[in-house]
C-alpha cells in the first residue's frame, strides 16, 4: 500500500504563489501515475494535474498555464507549483498514486486563496 503525505498549503493572496509537495513511502517508479486533485467546499473532486511514469503532463483548463506538475524521482515526491492564484483556487488539494488495479490518497492539504 503507497502512502502520500501532502505539504505545502496554506493562505495566500489572489496573485501569490504556493508549491505543494506530495511524498510517497515507495518509489515513483512503481507507480503508473501521479496526480492532483482537489475538491472546494459543496463541489466535485477535480483533476487538477497529472505526470504519468513517462514524464507525460496533462492539466485541467483551469491550471494551464498556472500550474505545473513534476517529481522528483529520487525523493519519491511529485510537486504542484501554483502560480497566479485566484480566490476559485480555494480548496483542499489530494495527492493520488494510481497502479494498473489500485489508487491511493493522501489526506489533502489546505489552499486558501483570498481577494
Amino acid at each position: 500500500q503507497v502512502q502520500l503525505v501532502e505539504s505545502g498549503g496554506g493562505l495566500v493572496q489572489a496573485g501569490g504563489s504556493l508549491r505543494l509537495s506530495c511524498a510517497a513511502s515507495e518509489s515513483i517508479f512503481s507507480i503508473d501515475s501521479m496526480a492532483w486533485h482537489r475538491q472546494a467546499p459543496g463541489k466535485q473532486r477535480e483533476l487538477v494535474a497529472s505526470i504519468s511514469r513517462g514524464d507525460v503532463t496533462n492539466y485541467s483548463d483551469s491550471a494551464k498555464g498556472r500550474f505545473t506538475i513534476s517529481r522528483t524521482n529520487t525523493k519519491n515526491t511529485v510537486y504542484l507549483q501554483m502560480n497566479s492564484l485566484k480566490p476559485e483556487d480555494t480548496a483542499v488539494y489530494y495527492c493520488k498514486a494510481s497502479k494498473p488495479t489500485s489508487a491511493y490518497w493522501g489526506r489533502g492539504t489546505q489552499v486558501t486563496v483570498s481577494s
